[in-house]
């Protein structure tokens, strides 16, 4: 038994590539071949650094994507308008922290749907598939994993003003991204489905109505499974967090409280956050919640927002606290989120995150080692 590592998706893109990308996401001119070029090569060179930190199971690093949702923009029809501002918080610690920190990301264009949704983005996926395939070689599906937005947060994060019912906008979305999600995994990779609107009805907010904002959730895991039917589950993850920002968090939803919806989706692996301060507790989750046969838990064992390089001996008794509540073969290390989930400039140094991920590697190897110890 060894416990294997992975990661979120989003990683840093190289010195320029970011600027390539928010020029080509607010359709600014663009060289296509230089584009493609620094992007393929981006992709080799993540890979290899992945695999040079010891990660198992890796991925493009998200390179193509300006972020893990606003790339749909220009892979789906309808996305035209622009959605509105969305609304701040009213929490006193919320605005403390809003006002006093650092802007880091570039703002990103939020589209609107503004017609009907359909599918388009096949060159740019098969690329990334190519991108991807080429530079890990000849290797198994249970290897190398890619993301994409899951339909739930693609309605949380573009407005509709189109189809005029919640629902209607939902069963569009997975129809077309039903495409790109049966693409990749017929490919032999591995997919991850980003799925943050699970947590919260505004990133890492606690909703005021919990039963209205579960009921919202159940049909968001509900259109998932519709647009992942006939799909190997096997081949299929998805991951939750409460949004990847270094904010107070003190009013996050707690895992205990959606988790049953969580486990209703049909994947195999479930990504969730387990090293920050406020959710590192929650593997007590699983003192009363049995993990489903067929389910795995990636619990995240680095954090994604701090410079902080965690103690291999910390990230082994994250993850032996983990597999002594779900199995050691029901855990695979991972990170609470991406480094990256816009591209650029980004929370944590990029040297810094290999750092984290040899740390990672170290201290799976150790809770692999004290687990056979054990039994």
């Amino acid at each position: 038994m060894r416990i294997r590592t992975t990661h979120t998706g989003s990683l840093p893109r190289p010195d320029g590539l970011a600027d390539l990308l928010f020029e080509k996401h607010e359709a600014k001119p663009v060289d296509s071949k230089d584009f493609d070029r620094r992007i393929h090569e981006a992709v080799v060179d993540v890979v290899r650094r992945q695999q040079e930190a010891g990660i198992d199971v890796v991925n493009d690093g998200e390179m193509s994507k300006v972020s893990y949702w606003a790339y749909v923009k220009d892979r789906l029809t309808g996305f035209d308008g622009r959605s509105n501002p969305a609304p701040r918080s009213a929490d006193p610690l919320d605005i403390a922290y809003e006002e006093a920190a650092r802007p880091v990301y570039r703002r990103l264009v939020r589209p609107a749907c503004v017609g009907p949704i359909a599918y388009r983005g096949h060159d740019a996926l098969q690329t990334d598939i190519d991108n991807l395939q080429e530079a890990v070689g000849n290797v198994s599906s249970q290897a190398v994993f890619m993301t994409s937005a899951s339909p739930g947060v693609i309605a949380r994060f573009i407005e509709d003003h189109h189809y005029g019912n919640h629902e209607t906008y939902l069963a569009a979305i997975v129809a077309a991204m039903r495409e790109e999600y049966r693409a990749i995994v017929q490919a032999g990779v591995t997919l991850q489905l980003d799925c943050p609107d699970l947590t919260a009805s505004s990133m890492g907010r606690a909703p005021h109505d919990l039963s209205a904002f579960r009921r919202h959730s159940a049909l968001a895991v509900e259109a998932l499974n519709h647009a992942v039917a006939g799909l190997p589950s096997d081949n299929l993850r998805l991951h939750v967090c409460w949004g990847n920002f270094p904010g107070p968090h003190h009013r996050d939803v707690p895992l205990a409280d959606i988790i049953d919806i969580v486990l209703q989706a049909n994947v195999a692996g479930i990504s969730i956050e387990a090293s920050n301060p406020r959710h590192a507790h929650e593997h007590e989750v699983f003192d009363t919640v049995k993990l489903p046969d067929g389910k795995y838990l990636i619990p995240g064992v680095i954090d994604s927002t701090t410079n902080y390089v965690e103690h291999p001996d910390l990230v082994a008794q994250r993850l032996v606290r983990y597999a002594e509540r779900v199995g050691a073969d029901n855990v695979m290390a991972g990170t609470d989120c991406g480094f990256g989930t816009v591209a650029g400039p980004f929370w944590v140094v990029p040297p810094i995150v290999w750092a984290k991920f040899e740390s990672m590697t170290e201290g799976a190897r150790q809770a692999s080692v004290r687990l056979r110890t054990a039994s």
